[in-house]
């Protein structure tokens, strides 16, 4: 994508997904001349054993995910991801969930347009 230079727009977003159970889902799948800049990402586990959850990021839908977090949450617990990064273009933002797994999401970001 090249550098934008002209005018485009800059849109708070919020995808939830609730009871994610034993799936990959796509929390944001890019579109062309977007940037998207990923402000926190909340995972609550509703189930009474600790749960692995994987965080990856598919580089311009190539068919292979880089795990950017896996983390073990408890029984009950929250995670939250509050470090800012970018994707851009076609990237695909996923989350893993483990078989018996029963999670709720919560990803917010800004989506810039330069369509």
């Amino acid at each position: 994508m090249a550098i934008p230079s002209g005018s485009g727009s800059e849109i708070l977003k919020v995808k939830i997904e609730d009871n994610v159970t034993n799936e990959t889902v796509i929390l944001i799948t890019g579109v062309a001349d977007h940037i998207y800049t990923i402000l926190s990402i909340i995972m609550h586990n509703n189930t009474a054993t600790t749960k692995n959850h994987a965080l990856k990021v598919e580089d311009d839908n190539n068919g292979t995910d880089s795990e950017i977090c896996n983390e073990n949450i408890d029984s009950w617990g929250t995670f939250i991801w509050n470090d800012k990064f970018v994707l851009s273009g076609t990237d695909q933002l996923k989350l893993t969930v483990p078989s018996g797994a029963d999670t709720n999401v919560v990803c917010s970001y800004i989506d810039q347009d330069w369509t």
